[in-house]
């Protein structure tokens, strides 16, 4: 499902970006959307290997006892 969202940007800013997104033949809609997608998608990358590396550095810190 596709919902409409209302950004502002500066003038210059969306000069710039239709030049690009023209040359590149996208929408600035898909050029946007792969933006924010490639930042949420490296934030929980980074979020997962962070709670990994510290499962990992408490590796062997309890000494359970034997059942």
């Amino acid at each position: 499902m596709e919902t409409k969202l209302t950004l502002r940007f500066h003038d210059q800013f969306i000069k710039r970006a239709k030049i690009y997104h023209h040359k590149k033949k996208t929408s600035l809609s898909k050029m946007i959307q792969s933006h924010f997608g490639a930042i949420t998608q490296q934030r929980k990358d980074a979020e997962e290997t962070a709670i990994s590396l510290l499962v990992e550095s408490l590796i062997g810190v309890i000494d359970l006892p034997a059942a």
